[in-house]
């Protein structure tokens, strides 16, 4: 495993890390959650990120059991705030609900810091000013160590970033959006600045495009799976995408991996992104998963173009 520095700050992740989005609390128990952290680190993972309204709590619960096998100092956690549930003051990134979801969290778990907080979505109610006080206040008071963003525009960081500078305040250091092989905008192009100017970090999560970059949809979708359970995520160019992860599964083969492992690799080879979240419901996954890092030397300059090459056809007519 290597480590890569986020961004400009100083703080050390590992090139893969663990996240909990659909699996802790919602697949996965307490027995299964502490064999996945622990392989995970015995692997030299050291990352491991979560949010409030991931399985509404429970898989903070979870993991912060979890990870109470491990000295703080040899971990870093993250998390991230917004959806705090239903009734006023419970969504959002006002003042109260940033100190008071932080601090709810941080109780489930069981820590007194988190190392990287992240505003979880942007607020369209609440200014990027407030909540650029409300992480300042929080870093001050040790509650977290760094924060960032998960899922903003580029302008609303780099709004944020023009705050801090006039108000004197942290500004954040790193976004965590999507970013895989069908989800490229943003970290390839409008976040280019980000890096240049402001050194900041990415955390992406998502390498295998909800699963489609594993090859379990070629048939369609099966019974208890991530999209059967969870239609919102289906794109509306889902079968296109199945028909390119075919074309793909095709090339891993020949580089001599799974079609998933590829996926990860594939994400690992952009120099802008600090760590690449993997997520697993049980352990079996987790190895495979990881076997990834050993592959991302074999994606040469040319296999980088067939990927290029399969991801500009057009594989479904209209």
């Amino acid at each position: 495993m290597e480590y890569r520095t986020l961004g400009k700050s100083g703080i050390q992740l590992s090139e893969m890390s663990l996240g909990s989005w659909l699996s802790f609390g919602e697949k996965t128990g307490l027995n299964a959650v502490k064999e996945m952290c622990h392989f995970a680190f015995d692997h030299g993972i050291i990352f491991f990120d979560n949010a409030e309204v991931y399985a509404n709590g429970g898989s903070e619960l979870l993991m912060g059991e979890a990870l109470r096998d491990f000295r703080r100092d040899e971990i870093v956690v993250s998390t991230k705030i917004f959806f705090g549930g239903d009734g006023p003051n419970k969504m959002g990134h006002s003042m109260k609900r940033l100190i008071e979801g932080t601090k709810n969290s941080l109780r489930r778990l069981q820590m007194d810091h988190v190392d990287l907080l992240y505003c979880h979505r942007r607020d369209e109610n609440t200014s990027v000013e407030e909540a650029v006080r409300a992480m300042d206040i929080l870093i001050r008071q040790g509650h977290a160590l760094y924060w960032g963003t998960s899922e903003w525009e580029a302008d609303d960081i780099k709004e944020a970033h023009s705050i801090a500078r006039q108000l004197n305040t942290i500004p954040p250091s790193v976004e965590q959006p999507e970013y895989n092989m069908f989800h490229r905008q943003k970290v390839e192009h409008d976040f280019i600045p980000l890096f240049k100017k402001y050194g900041m970090g990415i955390t992406s999560y998502s390498p295998t495009a909800s699963g489609v970059l594993t090859g379990k949809y070629r048939n369609g979708i099966p019974k208890g799976s991530r999209l059967d359970l969870n239609p919102e995520f289906i794109p509306a160019d889902f079968n296109e995408r199945v028909e390119k992860a075919k074309m793909l599964h095709e090339l891993s083969d020949k580089v001599g991996c799974t079609l998933a492992q590829f996926a990860i690799a594939w994400c690992l080879k952009n120099p802008n992104i600090s760590t690449v979240m993997v997520g697993a419901s049980k352990k079996e996954q987790l190895v495979e998963n990881l076997k990834a890092a050993q592959f991302k030397d074999k994606l040469t300059d040319d296999v980088m173009k067939e990927v290029e090459n399969i991801l500009s056809k057009v594989t479904v007519s209209s």
